[in-house]
């Protein structure tokens, strides 16, 4: 196999692919990608088993087809680390050594062979849509931060997708929720899919995201029982899903909160980072003391101190609720426009927070006690 690359789109490529490989693999092979020059065409892919991440990179001259694999995080150290004006020259001088080269650098790489990798592509002929990228990013940044980091319920470490109708509209829906807090985005269809309701490990949705970030176009999305895959861009990312039963969300979203506080986001978001920053974990409650259009915020710890601030709203009820600061400021810096709006009922009962500027998604938050 020999071979020459642009720096850039093969160190753009191995950035991604450190994401998804295992970096303390009990299996040696799992730490390195897949590396394929065929027909023009340089195929990068890595693997953690659970999830398959595939790149073609086309800008590519072929001098010999072939294929190997080699250790990602080395190949992407030397890789980022050369002129990246320069092209990459690849040569396997036998079954367990490849050479690379740039301007005056020589290095030789340990390889294991091809033929060990365990790639599986499942067939995914069924079920297919398109989807806006941009749209897809969002229902993914909406609702992230909710994810749960409790393993004992593995059903609540992902994002729940799903479909769901209003007033005769489609919507691909998103949830997340730790059982504390609950995030919801959906996005109108314009057309009618079949997709069965999936929920997508935290990995795969970080790792999505990063990949997302960079492109703008349709995503071309399938899936089968266990397995999904997005393609986009020459790339394509194929993911398994949690199995597990997501809970009946609907019931947990406050119907008849009638006391609505109206907030501008960002002097709220600064003024409960300020007030938050006595409580070294951020974990102490933050107390909300409504009362005539005044909220009076303030987190009280033993062992390091109290701090307090007032800020005027929109608000004529009065109530004294308490929740975890982080909760707070995770919503209010996922919003897009510059007001907020929570919804309350009692100081026992859960928060229901809107944004005016985005319809599509609404959080529910659990009070604390005290």
């Amino acid at each position: 196999m020999k071979f020459s690359v642009n720096q850039k789109d093969l160190q753009n490529s191995l950035n991604y692919c450190q994401g998804v490989v295992e970096k303390r693999s009990t299996l040696p092979i799992l730490s390195n990608v897949l590396i394929e020059a065929k027909n023009e065409n340089l195929k990068i892919t890595a693997t953690d088993l659970d999830l398959i991440f595939i790149q073609n990179i086309s800008n590519i001259e072929i001098i010999q087809e072939g294929e190997t694999t080699t250790s990602c995080s080395i190949m992407y150290d030397i890789v980022r680390k050369f002129n990246n004006e320069k092209k990459i020259n690849f040569n396997l001088i036998s079954e367990n050594k490849i050479n690379l080269e740039s301007d005056k650098s020589s290095f030789n790489l340990n390889c294991l062979k091809a033929s060990e990798f365990p790639i599986t592509e499942s067939d995914f002929n069924e079920n297919k849509f398109l989807l806006n990228s941009k749209k897809l990013l969002k229902l993914l940044n909406k609702c992230k931060f909710s994810v749960s980091s409790d393993e004992t319920r593995h059903y609540l470490s992902g994002i729940f997708l799903h479909l769901t109708d209003n007033e005769d509209k489609k919507f691909l829906t998103a949830v997340a929720t730790d059982s504390h807090r609950m995030a919801i985005s959906k996005t109108l269809l314009s057309e009618e899919i079949n997709f069965e309701p999936v929920i997508l490990p935290k990995k795969t949705i970080f790792q999505l995201c990063s990949l997302l970030d960079d492109y703008d176009g349709d995503v071309k999305i399938s899936n089968v029982k266990t397995k999904i895959k997005f393609e986009f861009n020459n790339i394509i990312l194929i993911s398994k899903l949690i199995d597990g039963k997501f809970p009946n969300y609907f019931q947990v979203i406050p119907k008849d909160n009638q006391k609505k506080l109206e907030i501008d986001l960002k002097p709220f978001l600064t003024s409960v980072d300020r007030v938050a920053s006595v409580s070294l974990d951020k974990k102490d409650g933050l107390r909300m003391n409504l009362i005539n259009n005044n909220l009076n915020l303030s987190v009280n710890n033993s062992n390091s101190g109290d701090g307090k601030e007032t800020l005027a709203v929109n608000f004529d009820h009065e109530i004294d609720i308490s929740f975890n600061p982080r909760y707070l400021i995770d919503v209010a810096s996922n919003m897009d426009g510059n007001k907020i709006e929570i919804y309350l009922k009692e100081s026992g009962s859960p928060a229901l927070i809107k944004d005016p500027s985005d319809f599509d998604s609404i959080y529910v938050i659990m009070p604390m006690k005290g």
